[in-house]
């Protein structure tokens, strides 16, 4: 169990040492009940100051609960020793001495600390000045220990109050220090990681753009010179080698330790659009799908795209339309596929726009969501656009224009396979640079 502030359940060591607190104060307010003024021999507790001893100590362990409380009783136990016939000295005063230091070490402001001290010592010193007779030096004294002793202890408390707070302080600093420093290193581990990964990026371009060259010729060689293409595939196999283990480095810096494993199925694609489909009819989704024009293969990155982007458009439809239909469509041209989800829904939307790269137009007065712009992000990576807003006949539209590669030409003359060895000549002896400049597009 731990302590609470609050006065909750409390470890065992503290109850121990409140009652050692508790007895040595109830020891000190019986031996300052059997003092006597004028020095004579101690005599055995009177009932009266056991009275005052069990009043005043018996609030003691209640003091962090009811502060105010435990404060007013032992002052006022104090205040009554005169009246009972008992020398008002600091060993009687002792519980509110203690309860004064409690009360301004857990004071919410040091202004309630300092007034309650001060009227502790200012009611002490009061009933311990007598209201007759003169007053000797060794009643002064006296009187100014009984008031001394509870501001002494106030100023105690709050000096390890502040004392505590500082330790505090400097602890939170240096946990976040500590923070900091970790931030800071995953940061810098994570450029350099980035950086790294750039420089494999630029190889893997290269070669990549050099197998491309080197795959071409031999395809327009295997023909008419032979030992040309059988060099070329061997070059081709050895370039193709060396991009794989550079790939490799390059996914292996940018995982991170903690990362899911990849799973072993393939990425889907719009070949399962269909079973995607109906998974959202199954949820209550009525999709109606549409196609135009000729479907054609896709790249794996502009397949996986599509497909992603259709299922969040769609899930989008299903948490803020508020329809229950939606239409995809499909339109097939020469050099780009249109995708289309619209729904006829007016519900609430996490966002009603998202911008489609340079000179896209936006629609809604929202900001975007995190949905639309991961279909942002997809559809810019792979050299597409993609818009989503609000239709003006109701209802939301999401259209991503994403490229298709070219018709690859079967028919090429000499002239075109001379082309193509003069450029595996030139990717041979490029640097770096031209290298990654020529696998922006390739890649």
């Amino acid at each position: 169990m731990t302590s609470t502030g609050g006065g909750g359940p409390r470890p065992r060591g503290t109850w121990w040492r409140e009652g050692a607190i508790t007895a040595t104060a109830f020891a000190l307010c019986l031996l300052g009940g059997v003092v006597k003024d004028d020095g004579s021999t101690l005599s055995p507790p009177s009932a009266v100051a056991y009275f005052i001893a069990v009043v005043s100590c018996a609030v003691l362990p209640v003091r962090h609960r009811a502060p105010l409380a435990a404060m007013a009783v032992t002052t006022a136990s104090g205040v009554l020793a005169p009246f009972l016939g008992l020398l008002l000295s600091p060993l009687i005063a002792a519980p509110a001495v203690i309860t004064a230091y409690s009360y301004a070490l857990t004071a919410r402001t040091e202004r309630r600390a300092v007034s309650a001290v001060a009227l502790i010592s200012a009611a002490l010193l009061v009933a311990s000045t007598p209201l007759f007779g003169a007053l000797s030096w060794k009643d002064a004294s006296r009187v100014g220990a009984v008031a001394a002793f509870p501001l002494v202890a106030g100023v105690l408390g709050h000096s390890v109050r502040n004392r505590r707070a500082y330790l505090a302080a400097m602890e939170e600093r240096a946990l976040r220090a500590e923070q900091s420093r970790d931030s800071e290193a995953r940061r810098r581990v994570a450029e350099e990681r980035v950086r790294i990964a750039r420089e494999l990026h630029d190889l893997v371009a290269h070669q990549i753009t050099l197998a491309n060259a080197q795959a071409t010729v031999a395809a327009h060689l295997f023909d008419t010179r032979p030992e040309q293409t059988r060099k070329s595939l061997k070059e081709l196999v050895e370039t193709t080698s060396d991009a794989l283990d550079e790939l490799r480095a390059t996914v292996g810096l940018l995982r991170q330790s903690g990362d899911a494993a990849v799973p072993a199925e393939p990425a889907p694609g719009l070949s399962r659009l269909p079973t995607l489909l109906e998974s959202f009819r199954r949820a209550g989704l009525e999709v109606s799908a549409h196609q135009e024009g000729t479907a054609r293969p896709l790249p794996p990155g502009v397949d996986l795209t599509a497909y992603r982007i259709v299922q969040e458009a769609l899930t989008n439809v299903t948490k803020h339309a508020g329809t229950r239909s939606a239409r995809v469509r499909l339109v097939w041209s020469r050099d780009r596929v249109t995708i289309t989800v619209a729904d006829d829904g007016g519900g609430a939307r996490t966002a009603a726009t998202t911008a489609t790269g340079p000179g896209a137009s936006t629609a809604g007065d929202r900001p975007p969501g995190y949905g639309l712009i991961g279909m942002r992000e997809r559809a810019t990576a792979v050299g597409g656009r993609l818009s989503a807003g609000r239709r003006p006949e109701g209802g939301f539209l999401v259209s991503a224009q994403l490229p298709l590669p070219p018709a690859k030409d079967a028919t090429q003359g000499t002239d075109g396979a001379t082309a193509v060895e003069n450029r595996t000549a030139d990717a041979a002896t490029a640097d770096g640079r031209t290298g990654d400049a020529e696998a922006g597009d390739a890649l």
